[in-house]
């Protein structure tokens, strides 16, 4: 049985190559899963996605690549233009993360947590970091990790 009410993801993913597009890809892919009945997802690009995106939304999916150790300039220009329109009406807002890390992916991970706290935003899972060459498993690992905050959210268990 479905209702017209749905409750919205909202994944914002910086994909600015063919292997992070097939993780963005997977993300909505586990954000729709068939037995999400309740759960619309919305997939936009951070130069794309605003502040009314992010108050529409239950919850938030955040994918960026690490560039110099740090998260991609458009992902910090989607929370530079997001940051003060939300604070106050979104704390609260269940999140997840996944970096795509030539490296480490330490500092991006820091990067964007001191955001989130700032926001007091609630993760729902540690950020996961790919790490390294590609691997086909990590697209995999984001469609876990984006389904895992779908049902979260929909079975209010976050």
């Amino acid at each position: 049985m479905t209702s017209e009410f749905k409750k919205q993801l909202l994944i914002v993913a910086h994909a600015p190559s063919a292997n992070t597009r097939l993780l963005r890809d997977a993300a909505f892919q586990g954000a729709s899963h068939p037995d999400l009945e309740q759960m619309h997802c919305v997939v936009k690009a951070p130069l794309e996605a605003g502040p009314e995106d992010v108050l529409a939304c239950d919850a938030i999916l955040l994918g960026t690549t690490e560039n110099l150790g740090y998260m991609s300039g458009a992902l910090k220009d989607f929370f530079d233009r997001s940051y003060y329109p939300v604070i106050e009406k979104k704390q609260g807002l269940p999140c997840a993360l996944y970096i795509r890390a030539g490296h480490d992916g330490t500092g991006t991970q820091r990067a964007v947590e001191s955001i989130t706290t700032g926001l007091r935003w609630r993760w729902v899972q540690a950020p996961l970091i790919l790490r390294g060459e590609w691997q086909p498993s990590f697209a995999d690992q984001v469609e876990e990790l984006s389904m895992t905050l779908a049902f979260s959210v929909e079975s209010g268990i976050v």
